[in-house]
């Protein structure tokens, strides 16, 4: 391991283990700000690990300073070679880091059960980095004793917001005076809808007024919120072993937009070269996961990596279409064959084939 990443994924490990400490206190005094900020500040130092690790700059060349977050999760998410993010994850990046800068620079009051699904859900991402890129496990790092815990039983993302916005109408009430509290709950609220339309900044307060508004004339969550309304919050495990993802029902709608755009969100942003991305035809695929073609192409078929769109695309240059494979189909291959013999694919794949289903062109 490169010394610099070393030394940044120490820094990770602590701020992470802070975070948690925070979430697991006692006392409620700045508990939620700590938790934010320690979680989001865990997040930049892995991403500049890993991306040191694989061997990405993380200062530009002449700059005294690295890169930032929205950096960090844009080469995470689309440099080719480099590659270690989902969308979905750095969907789940951006919030976390659009709630940090709520608690650092203004003041957000978060839900218990928001706080816990922030913190389990980055605890999940955090473990999956590690692992992909490190190899290691976050547990490896922790007292056995030690995970984010609550009182509250955790609720689907429907029920949540429709709990809060019903809360928020209540102190939006006339004769309530409450309205500074309403916009500092609406806040979190707010910021994960910007992240999931692919925006990256913190609501304004006249924004924040805007949809109290709508949610005083009787608007429902989902009206409200239409890009949370895409999301569900799923779980498996329990205990230490409990993960818990934020994931797209049927695609979060994202418009993509030119590098540099004001605003934008990192996964907005248009992938310049699809070719950086994509950057391995089927030659190169199979000599990364030590198959020949044929049984490349089984397990391609297994998989129906050619469905998924961060795995392949065709790309068409002049009148000739190449077909291309992203960072995460090795990923993807390898962790397949490590749970899946490579002669029980064949067979299945040899059998489809004779039988006229199935054929995967090169």
């Amino acid at each position: 391991m490169k010394r610099e990443a070393k030394l940044l994924k120490k820094k990770a490990i602590s701020s992470l283990i802070l975070s948690v400490d925070h979430f697991n206190a006692s006392s409620n005094t700045g508990r939620a700000e700590a938790v934010l900020i320690l979680l989001d500040h865990a997040f930049e130092m892995l991403l500049k690990a890993s991306l040191v690790e694989r061997g990405a700059r993380i200062r530009e060349k002449g700059a005294a300073n690295t890169i930032g977050f929205d950096h960090c999760v844009r080469k995470a998410l689309t440099e080719g070679g480099i590659q270690f993010l989902t969308e979905d994850q750095a969907l789940n990046l951006q919030i976390i880091n659009g709630y940090r800068d709520a608690a650092q620079h203004y003041m957000v009051d978060i839900s218990e059960q928001l706080l816990y699904t922030t913190a389990q859900t980055g605890l999940t991402l955090f473990r999956s980095i590690l692992k992909t890129v490190f190899n290691e496990e976050v547990a490896d790092h922790f007292p056995e004793r030690v995970l984010p815990i609550s009182t509250v039983p955790a609720v689907d993302i429907a029920e949540l917001f429709h709990d809060e916005v019903e809360t928020i109408r209540k102190l939006m009430q006339p004769g309530k005076r409450q309205q500074t509290d309403a916009l500092a709950r609406l806040r979190p609220l707010a910021i994960m809808e910007e992240a999931l339309q692919g925006k990256n900044q913190t609501p304004s307060d006249e924004q924040l007024a805007k949809l109290g508004k709508a949610i005083q004339k009787g608007r429902q969550w989902h009206e409200v919120f239409p890009g949370v309304a895409s999301i569900q919050i799923t779980s498996k495990g329990y205990g230490p072993a409990l993960e818990m993802h934020i994931v797209k029902k049927e695609g979060v709608p994202i418009q993509l937009v030119p590098e540099g755009t004001p605003n934008a969100g990192v996964i907005a942003v248009r992938r310049v070269n699809e070719l950086d991305f994509y950057n391995l035809n089927t030659t190169d695929l199979c000599e990364k996961v030590g198959l020949n073609q044929t049984k490349c192409l089984a397990v391609i078929w297994h998989l129906q990596l050619q469905t998924d769109p961060d795995c392949f695309k065709e790309i068409r240059i002049g009148k000739q279409v190449h077909k291309r494979y992203s960072q995460k189909a090795i990923a993807s291959i390898k962790a397949e064959l490590a749970k899946t013999a490579i002669e029980e694919i064949w067979t299945k794949y040899k059998a489809e084939k004779m039988l006229g289903r199935r054929r995967i062109p090169a």
